[in-house]
């Protein structure tokens, strides 16, 4: 059965739908694409109960992912609603992902623990191809928040601009975008706008997931957060909050807790509302 959320939702609106499989022992990788290709979302998880919690696959349109964050929040919500809340071990490509789920105010909250996290400086050439392919001047980055390379479970480049215009406005070479981001291994480009000391706007080109802008990109939130902490624009522990899909009429939210230490883990936090 093929259930269908959308994750990091406002107030039950908005949020970015995800395909959940609760039990899908009897899938191969193959079929696993295929429904994914079907469902349509930007990606879709199938979870196989293990001894310590589920082995959970995810899986774009177009190819497997190590790991996704929305669709990580949908199935663990997915899995409060039928089995009651609590902590869950998510066994992912990308590492051991630990998963609480909570009631709050009435609604099931579902948090993630990333795998410990890394992040590199951007190479010059690869921001500038990045940028070229997106249609933004390097005059139009914020210098406050140099361009790098982070990994909470997948890579993502982190730019951020210096104006909110400047993120309004994304019309991107997705053939140009999308070959830069296969031959890097970025899962998606994380597009960002500071709108205050703990709160940022965000958008997430996804071509290499046959999908043009994710509403809503957990695993990226996490990654950023982990770039917050290593450039010291933070100090842990800190909360900031991610604000993403607004320009798609989508709007999403995204709490995210930024502990101290190098290695440890972000916390991304976020509802789930079942769809049709």
């Amino acid at each position: 059965m093929i259930l269908r959320y959308a994750a990091f939702d406002v107030n039950r609106e908005g949020g970015n739908p995800a395909g959940v499989v609760l039990d899908a022992e009897a899938l191969d990788a193959d079929r696993m694409l295929a429904i994914a290709a079907e469902v349509g979302y930007s990606e879709t998880a199938f979870l196989v109960p293990a001894p310590d919690g589920y082995a959970v696959r995810y899986f774009s349109p177009l190819a497997e992912v190590p790991f996704c964050g929305h669709a990580t929040i949908a199935s663990a919500v997915a899995l409060a609603d039928r089995d009651g809340v609590g902590d869950l071990l998510f066994t992912t490509k990308a590492g051991p992902v630990q998963v609480a789920t909570q009631l709050t105010d009435g609604r099931v909250t579902a948090t993630l623990t990333t795998v410990p996290p890394t992040v590199t400086p951007a190479e010059d050439a690869d921001v500038l191809l990045a940028l070229n392919a997106l249609r933004w001047l390097v005059g139009e980055l914020d210098p406050t928040l140099p361009p790098a390379v982070a990994n909470a479970g997948a890579a993502h480049l982190v730019l951020a601009a210096a104006t909110r215009e400047r993120l309004a406005d994304l019309d991107y070479d997705y053939d140009a975008l999308g070959a830069l981001m296969a031959d890097r291994g970025w899962t998606t480009v994380q597009l960002v706008w500071r709108a205050g000391p703990a709160e940022f706007q965000s958008r997430n080109p996804f071509p290499p997931g046959g999908v043009r802008e994710d509403p809503a990109t957990g695993a990226a939130a996490g990654a950023f957060g982990a770039y917050l902490r290593e450039r010291g624009l933070v100090t842990p522990p800190a909360r900031v909050i991610l604000h993403q899909g607004v320009d798609l009429g989508q709007p999403c939210r995204l709490v995210v807790d930024i502990p101290p230490g190098a290695t440890a883990g972000i916390r991304v936090t976020g509802t789930a509302v079942r769809l049709p």
